[in-house]
């Protein structure tokens, strides 16, 4: 046994998946597997079994992914005291964000933090919620939209950040754009653009359907504001997104509250491997912390 498998161990408990764990170690899915085979060898007894496209842990491989997660905990402390000693003039500081938080928040927040620490190489990855949390691991900081997924990493500390509103969206022509209010079951008497699954608007829409007792059908799928944005243009129906991402429309769309009550939701941000977080790491988080809440229009 290695430290190295143990850490890759850790990994792929935490994904659940052999390929998405390779990808967050950036290491081929080969390795990986090489190295789950010397640990298990070494163990004496199988760890984990697979299941459709992903693998199961065993009860042996519950009690040693225990074990692996407290060393990595260790290891990222190792890393914290390094930063702690070399101070902030060079680091690396890793980001991720779900949609509305990359394009309407952070980037301000990024731009005065690289004036202030021009040596930190900041990198900052987008995706919808979902993709965000599978990189946890990864990351430093993660900014996420809507409910807090269970089942994170007990050392993750969670800071409820902005408060957001989710709108329909439709041509300025629409009939619904008049009123700029409508109920639940108004909007889905129209074809509906939804993002893809994963993203934190499609998920809080598809419950305020569920709430009104509503299954619409979805005529278009799209990945991306902008890509549902340009399908509302031409007509294709109605969709659903940050009210942040609508400050600087050109009057072609119309922003439609949801009645009786608006449809919002919490962006939050998750700090993975907290006892262990570097300085960079938490002075970004406390400029965040820091910002005034969002105001909507």
């Amino acid at each position: 046994m290695t430290p190295e498998q143990l850490l890759t161990f850790a990994y792929v408990a935490d994904a659940g998946n052999i390929s998405r764990a390779a990808a967050l170690l950036h290491l081929s899915q080969p390795a990986v597997s090489g190295q789950l085979r010397l640990l298990q060898d070494w163990f004496g007894e199988p760890l984990y079994r697979r299941r459709g496209h992903g693998v199961v842990l065993t009860t042996a491989g519950e009690s040693l992914a225990e074990q692996a997660r407290q060393l990595r905990q260790v290891y990222m402390q190792a890393q914290a005291v390094r930063d702690a000693w070399s101070g902030l003039e060079t680091g690396v500081l890793r980001l991720g964000a779900s949609t509305t938080p990359a394009s309407y928040l952070l980037p301000g927040l990024v731009a005065e933090f690289r004036r202030q620490l021009p040596s930190i190489s900041l990198h900052l990855s987008d995706g919808n919620t979902s993709q965000i949390v599978e990189r946890l691991p990864t990351l430093d900081l993660a900014f996420i939209e809507g409910e807090v997924p269970t089942g994170l990493p007990g050392d993750t500390e969670v800071h409820r950040w902005q408060q957001d509103e989710v709108v329909a969206i439709a041509r300025s022509d629409h009939p619904l754009a008049q009123t700029g209010v409508a109920h639940a079951h108004e909007l889905a008497a129209y074809s509906l653009i939804m993002r893809e699954p994963g993203s934190g608007v499609r998920q809080l829409v598809e419950r305020a359907f569920a709430n009104a007792g509503l299954a619409p059908a979805v005529g278009l799928e799209l990945a991306g504001v902008e890509g549902v944005k340009q399908a509302v243009r031409a007509g294709l129906g109605i969709s659903f997104v940050s009210r942040m991402s609508m400050r600087h429309e050109d009057g072609t769309l119309a922003v439609i509250r949801l009645a009786p009550q608006p449809l919002t939701r919490t962006l939050s941000i998750l700090v993975p491997h907290a006892q262990a977080s570097g300085r960079a790491a938490q002075r970004f988080l406390q400029a965040c912390l820091a910002l005034q809440p969002s105001k909507h229009d």
